[in-house]
Order: structure tokens, then sequence, then C-alpha cells
């Protein structure tokens, strides 16, 4: 125990031991002693050692430590010791102040001694295996410890201990479990300790995601007092960004869990906003954050607008431009908060319709447009705040073509407003002002309403300018040259040239326009021409796309301005390999790059804010055919004109084709439907004489009931009555036998008839089935015969119903008359003999109804045959003008094919020209990826 106080700082007689001595002492005795007390008073004697001596402590004791971590499980002081150096020893993190002037090698060294002890210690995955087993134990002076140790393993070598948790049955588990512990200084460890193990690991961050720390993350986020919360707030925020951010599959999770709406509350401000703590500044700005990686635009544009409509319907949209437009707002959260309601009104119709309806409280009430574009073209207001109101109205305007025509149309004579300020005249205004960033966006926020957009282009041609008292007033597209022309700062004059651009691609009238003034095309080659510095050599680049453009999209209007005198104006004033050398100067700017990464303009300066990043799309589309155009000769660009109105004629024969093919094939779809109806109805038809046969069945074993029955009742009568009456009475029983027998072959032979017609409709029926594309009248007719021959088949089944009723009251009168007649005596037989020659007249005139009806019955008959026999005329002329309609559409895929051949050879000699010509089924792929992804 004297070596222990000796350490621990007792005063012992002779020469004190060096610190690597005294651990190399406490080292052997953490080895060597047997009792637990020793190891724990030797460890907690190294842990006092540990920050002063690191180095020795590092090489010297990591092991026996790790060995303690092994074997005394069951104390777990000795165990928290043990942690606590190991931290000691592995953390970067100086708990005690520093000097300034300390040498930032020194700290290097420091970071790189904690690297190479983290690398000793993982070398052995099951160390961190062990140490995500300490975790489990609830006792604080285990756990806490632990917490510390693998998040200092995680900072010094994250992605090596990421994948040895990733693989560790239940780590990731185990560590989410640090979340749910009531003691909040492991709970607000272990969110640093998750921070850490999510950076950059996305199988990591989905198993946390599905780990339920959404659910976890937004409940700590409420206990805490959401945006007013402390530190334990900005720990969840950063965290649920690591699990959010390029992770689209947490980013769907976290939509469809619907927590999108849970975020709307943390933006719920009041009326009085002065006084924000710095903390509540940090933890809103991480709230707008993590709604900007919900609707960034390098997510997949289905996703972007799923979350941007659940934003609109959850009312996180409306909560946003309360802030927006509320009064003593910090301005970097002002400027956030512009940036991330740009996001979320990016591409979505619906919000940016919304967007155009928010009104700022003033009076009287101006737009927010408006309200904004007065921040982004005053001069006193900070550079972020401008290029994040630049991002918003360029948000605004990206696809909303009804959102460009309301701004275009705010400069047209017709839409001026003299007691308001528009969007237009302020964009004209800081177009012209004194201050060149003002110009600048100002440019840009005119080129983005003509984006894609050939109408406004068109329209802006009529806005005019009043220049000064006496003066007829100018077009605006005239204004800009002006002031191009004057030798304005560059930044003013790339904005111009920018616009002008935009302006004038992909519209031939205002190329005509442009061309019109005589000094425009002298200006733009007397500059491209000079040699200047670096910053006018990318002016003369725009000038020569300017040039470049007017050029591609001439249409020959202008006499003295044709496609084949300006490129010889470009050679003999300029020359081709300059003019293209020039142009291609302006890819290669670094700046120019810059903004071809993301649509959010993001400068250092104002001095570098010079390219658009729409602009550079438009630039990469187009240097390559201004490049060919102006390399093209007149005889080649003849070919071309030639061949592309060739092609453009064949296009159109065959557009006129494929749309007679489509009228045909809808008749034909139309036609099936109704022989599908037909087929229907036959199939009706054969069910009702399949139960009109079942009825002829039943009549005729009735009747062979009948019979049976008359003739046992005959043979009775004849046995007891007189000699003479059974004589009489016999020979009218004969008689009635007979008319029965006829009725009975007259059942037969309509049975046989109406087996027939069955036959005739299974051959309609397959004649139907034959024809795919009869004509529309004949078809008809065919519909009314079917219809006939139906109605026919039910008069039929009433007939053959009125049969069955005449025939059962004659069974029950022949079975009443032998029954009801006893043997007559001698003294009444006349009377019996008159009451029986009754009963046969009323039988004979009874039969004789029977075969009237029998006669119609045959009529009917004969009519359906009749009428059968026109069907099956009409169903030899479907079929002929089936074939006919085949041959036809032979005809037609012959005339089809050699279209196809003459294309081919027409898109060949293009090819041999040197032209790139696109086949249609790109082109058509194309065009549908398109769709897909305006759809989405």
């Amino acid at each position: 125990m004297n070596f222990f106080r000796g350490v621990m700082g007792g005063q012992t007689a002779g020469p004190q031991p060096s610190g690597a001595e005294t651990i190399q002492k406490l080292c052997d005795r953490v080895a060597s002693s047997t009792l637990l007390e020793d190891r724990r008073d030797a460890v907690r004697a190294l842990k006092s050692l540990s920050k002063k001596y690191r180095m020795e402590v590092g090489t010297q004791a990591m092991d026996h430590l790790i060995n303690i971590l092994q074997t005394d499980r069951s104390d777990s002081e000795i165990l928290g010791y043990a942690l606590d150096t190991l931290y000691n020893v592995i953390s970067n993190d100086e708990e005690e102040e520093q000097d300034e002037s300390e040498d930032e090698n020194a700290q290097k060294q420091a970071d790189d001694l904690g690297t190479q002890f983290t690398e000793t210690f993982i070398q052995d995955p099951e160390h961190i295996t062990l140490l995500l087993t300490m975790l489990e134990e609830f006792d604080f002076h285990v756990r806490w410890p632990g917490v510390k140790l693998l998040t200092a393993l995680l900072k010094n070598q994250g992605v090596q201990v990421q994948g040895i948790i990733l693989v560790s049955p239940m780590g990731v588990s185990r560590l989410m479990d640090l979340l749910a512990d009531s003691r909040e200084v492991i709970r607000n460890d272990g969110l640093l300790l998750l921070q850490q193990l999510t950076k950059g690991n996305a199988a990591i961050q989905k198993i946390v995601a599905f780990e339920n720390a959404f659910e976890r993350l937004l409940d700590i986020i409420t206990e805490e007092g959401s945006s007013d919360g402390g530190i334990v707030v900005e720990d969840c925020l950063l965290l649920l960004l690591n699990l959010l951010k390029n992770n689209s599959s947490n980013q769907n999770f976290f939509k469809e869990g619907s927590y999108i709406q849970r975020m709307k509350p943390w933006f719920e401000v009041g009326d009085d906003n002065s006084g924000w703590s710095a903390q509540k500044v940090t933890n809103l700005h991480l709230m707008l954050q993590l709604v900007r990686v919900m609707v960034s635009p390098v997510n997949s544009p289905g996703a972007t607008a799923s979350c941007q409509k659940c934003m609109y319907q959850c009312g996180l949209l409306q909560q946003l431009c309360t802030i927006l437009m509320a009064t003593g707002v910090p301005a970097d959260i002002l400027t956030e908060t512009i940036n991330t309601v740009s996001e979320v009104i990016r591409g979505s119709q619906v919000n940016q319709d919304y967007f155009a309806s928010v009104n700022a409280p003033s009076n009287p009430p101006r737009p927010a447009i408006v309200v904004l574009l007065m921040s982004m073209v005053n001069e006193r207001q900070p550079f972020v705040l401008r290029c994040a109101v630049l991002y918003c109205f360029q948000c605004f305007l990206f696809k909303n073509q009804k959102g460009q025509g309301e701004i275009v149309a705010t400069l047209l004579p017709s839409t001026i407003d003299a007691n308001s300020i528009s969007a237009g005249q302020l964009l004209c205004g800081g177009l012209f002002s004194a201050d060149s960033l003002s110009n600048w966006c100002a440019a840009v926020a005119l080129a983005h309403t003509l984006q894609d957009n050939l109408t406004q282009k068109e329209q802006l041609l009529r806005v005019q300018l009043a220049t000064s008292l006496g003066k007829p007033p100018v077009s605006l597209l005239q204004q800009c040259t002006n002031i191009l022309s004057q030798g304005s700062k560059v930044q003013t004059r790339v904005g111009l040239l920018m616009l002008l651009c935009t302006w004038i691609s992909n519209c031939p009238i205002a190329v005509t326009h442009f061309l019109h003034n005589q000094e425009n095309v002298p200006f733009l080659t007397a500059q491209i021409s000079e040699n200047l510095g670096e910053d006018e050599r990318l002016v003369q680049g725009l000038c020569a796309l300017l040039l470049g453009i007017c050029i591609y999209y001439n249409d020959n209007s202008l006499e003295n301005y044709t496609k084949e005198k300006l490129k010889q104006l470009i050679e003999k004033r300029i020359g081709k390999e300059n003019f293209v050398e020039k142009l291609g100067f302006i890819t290669k700017h670094e700046l120019y790059s810059r903004a071809a990464l993301k649509p959010q303009p993001i400068f250092p300066s104002p001095e570098q804010m010079l390219f658009d990043h729409e602009f550079t799309r438009l630039l990469k589309e187009l240097e390559g055919l201004i490049t060919k155009a102006v390399h093209k000769s007149s005889e080649e660009e003849k070919k071309e004109e030639e061949v592309k109105k060739t092609l453009e004629q064949h296009d159109n024969i065959v557009t006129q084709y494929k749309e007679l093919i489509r009228e045909q094939d809808a008749q034909i779809q139309e036609l099936k439907e109704k022989v599908s109806s037909m087929t229907t109805q036959t199939e009706q038809l054969q069910a009702t004489v399949s139960q009109q046969q079942s009825q002829i069945q039943q009549h005729k074993d009735q009747y062979n009931i009948l019979k049976l029955k008359l003739g046992k009742e005959n043979q009775s009568q004849s046995s007891q009555g007189d000699t003479q009456l059974n004589g009489l009475q016999t020979e009218e029983l004969s008689q009635l036998r007979e008319e029965l027998e006829e009725l009975r072959r007259q059942q037969t032979l309509l049975q046989t008839q109406l087996s027939e017609k069955d036959a005739l409709i299974d051959s309609l029926k397959s004649a139907a089935k034959a024809a795919e594309c009869p004509a529309g009248s004949d078809n008809t007719e065919l519909l009314q015969e079917l219809e006939a021959l139906k109605n026919q088949v039910q008069t039929h089944l009433a007939e053959i119903g009125l049969l069955k009723a005449e025939r059962q009251e004659l069974l029950r009168r022949a079975e009443a008359g032998p029954s009801d007649t006893a043997p007559p005596s001698d003294g009444s037989s006349d009377a019996a003999k008159a009451e029986l020659e009754n009963r046969l007249a009323a039988q004979t005139a009874e039969m004789e109804q029977l075969k009237e009806s029998r006669s119609g019955l045959e009529q009917q008959l004969a009519a359906a045959t009749s009428t059968a026999a026109i069907l099956q005329t009409e169903k030899a002329k479907l079929q002929t003008e089936v074939q006919e309609s085949k041959k036809e559409q032979d005809d037609l895929l012959m005339l089809l094919a050699d279209q196809d051949q003459k294309i081919h050879s027409l898109k060949q000699r293009l090819k041999d020209l040197g032209e790139t010509v696109e086949d249609e089924d790109d082109l058509r792929d194309q065009t549908s990826d398109e769709d897909d992804e305006d759809e989405d």
C-alpha cells in the first residue's frame, strides 16, 4: 500500500521514480495482483496518470486494461476506471485550456497519437464487441465511460469502427437503447455517439431509422421545448440531418411515417421576435435545413414533389411564409427561411400559386414577391439575403409558365399601374441602376421569366421604356444593347449578355429585332476581335455566343444579315478559329464550373457573382450547335435545308398515315365491341331456345301420361256400357286419339324446326366472330335482324305457352269425361248419349282451335326461317368487306414501308454530309423520358 501512497501523492524517502517507471510498476501490479482491490487501486492510479502520461499509459497499459474488461466483469468500479483510462488515452478532446501560442504541430501530433491508439485497439474486432457488451450494463460508472470511449473511437477511425459495429449482432440496436436511458447525461452522450456512428454510412443510417429513431428523436425535441430548447435539441437535429441527407430510403420512410406533419409546430413564432437566443437561432437554422433536405433539388423529382405536396397540405409552407413576412426575425434566419421556401415551391405549381397569393402585412398590402424583389435591388441589404431572394424568384418561375406570364404582364403598357409598384418595374429599375450587383440580379431574374417560354420572349419585345423628356420611347431590347455598348462594369455586361442570349435563343422574331438595329452586329464583332484581359475575354466569349445565336436561329428575313452574310463577316473580321476559341473560353472559367454545380446562387463575394445555373445549361446546349453552324458552307446549308424540307414532307405524310391508322384502329376496336355485344345477345337467345326445348320435353312427357290414362279409361268403359253407346264412344275416342297423335307429330316437327333455328344461330355466332372489321352500317343491320329474331323467339315462347295451357285443359277434360260418366241404365240411355255427344263436340272444337294455333306457329317459324336466310346473306357481305379492308391495310403497310425506306435514304444522305441525325426511336425514347419527369 505504500507504493500506492507514493503514486497518489504521498511523500516517500529516496529518489522519485519517473513516470514511465511508475506506469510500468502499475501495469505489473495489474497483471500480477490476485486481489481485486489491488488491481482496482492500480487501475485507478493509471487513470490519474493517463492524461499527463498519455503516450506511456497507452503503449504499456492498453493490453492490461483490455484484459481487465474481459476478466473483471463482475466489478463495475474497476470496469469504470479501465474505460475512463482508455478514453483518456484515445480521445483527442482537451478539457484543459491551452495557451494560444501552442504549436499547431504539437496538436497535430496529439491527434495522430489518438488515431494510433485507436488503430491498436480495433486491431481485434472483438474489442469493439466487448465494448458493445459493456454498454448493456445499466450501472452508470460502466455505461457512461463506455459511451464516451466508443464515441472517441468513431471520431478517430470512423469507417473501420462502423464496419465492425455493422457486422456485430444487434450492434446498432444496443446503441439505440441509449436514447431510452432515463439518465439525461447518458442519453445526451448517446446522441453524440449516434451522430458519429451515422456519418457517411447509408447502411447504418437505414438500420437506425428502422429502429424507430425518428419517433424517439422527435419526442425528445418536443420534450426539450422544440426551437426554444437547448443543446440537446441541436444534437437531435444534427442526428436527423445525418439520417436524411442524401438517403432517399430514409427520406421516403420519414414522409410515409407522417413525420413531416410533426415539423410544423417548430416554426410557430409569435408577434414579438426580439431577443432570440443564440441557441434558438441555431436550432431554427437546423430545422430549416431539415426541411430543405426533404425537398432538395438533388433528390429524385418524384420524391421532391411528394414532399412538397405534403408540406402544403399540412400547412408547413404557410407557416414558413408567416416567418418570411414577420418582423424582428434575425437576418440569418430570414435568409435561410427564404432559401427553404424557395425549394418547397420549386417546380410545384400548387405551391407556386400559393406563394403568389401571399401578401406582406403592409398598408396597403403588397405581394410577397414584390417585397422580396425590393430587397434584392436594394444595395444596402446584406449580400446573402439578396442572393436568397434571387433564388426564391428563380424557384417561383421554375417550370411555371403561368407565373412567367404574370411577371412579364406587369411590364406591358396595357397593364402598368402608376399607383403601385410591380415586380416588372422593380426589375427594370434594378436593370438600369448604378449598382452592378442589382444590374446582374435583375438581368438574371428577367432571364428566368423567359426560360423555355417562347410566348413571353415575344411579349417582352413589346415593352417600351421612356428615356428622357422629348425623346421617343425605346424598346427594352434596344435599351439593353445601349447600356452594353456604353462599357459598364464587367458584372453588368455579363448579366445583360446572359439576358440577351436567353431572350433571343430559339426565338427567330427576337433575333430579327436584335439584328434590325444596325449598330449591334458591328459592336459584337468589334468586341470579339479585340485582344483584352481575362475579364474582358469572358465578355468576348459571351458576345461570340450572342452572335452565334443570331446565326443559328436566323430565319434570313433581313437581307443584310442572313446566315451566310453573318458567317462571311465572322470569317473576314474575326476568323472562324478565333471565334470558336473565344466561345470556348466561357466553359473553361472557374466561376462557370461553380455555377453549373447546383441551382442555388452561392458566391463568396459579390464580385464573383457572374454566372447563373440555368444559363450554364443553355450554353452547354448551344455551344456545339453554334460551332457547327459557323463552320458550315452555304452549299452544305442549302443541302441540309433541302433534306430537312424533304424530311418534313415525308414526316407529314407518315403522320397523316399514322393518324389514319389510329382512326381505323379505333373503328376496329369499336366494331369488335359491337361484335362482342352481339355474341352476348346470341348466347342469351341460345339459352332461351334451350329453355324452350326443355319445356317441349315436359309437354311430351305429359302427353304420354295422358295417352296412357285415356287408354285405361276407354277399356273400362267399353266393358260396362251399352253396345250401341260403346260403339259410338269408341268411334269418338278413336277420332280423339288420332287428333292427339297428329298433335304429337306436330310437336315433334316443331322441335325439329327449333333445333334447326338453334343451329342457324350458332352459325351466325361463328360468322360474327370471324368478321373482325365489318362496315358500320352492315353491322347495324345485323344487330337489327338479330333483335327481330329475338322477338320472334319470344313470340314462339308465348305460342308454346298457349299450346301448353290448351293441352292441359284438354287433359283435364279428357280425364273428367270418362270418370264422371257412369254406365247408363235402360231409362236414361238417351240422356247419356246426348251428354256424351256434347262433350265430344266441345272437344272437337277445342282441337280445331289447337290446329289454328299450330298453323299460326308454323307461319311464325316460316318467317324466322326467312329472316335467317337474310342474315346469312348479310353475313356473306360482311365477310367480303372484311377481305377488302384487310387488302386495303396491306396496301397501306406497303406504302409505309416505302416511305420508311425513303426516309432512311435521306437520313443516310444527311449523315454523309456530316450532320448528326437522331433516329425516330431515340427521339421517342427521349420524349418519353421527358414526359415521365414532367409527370413525376
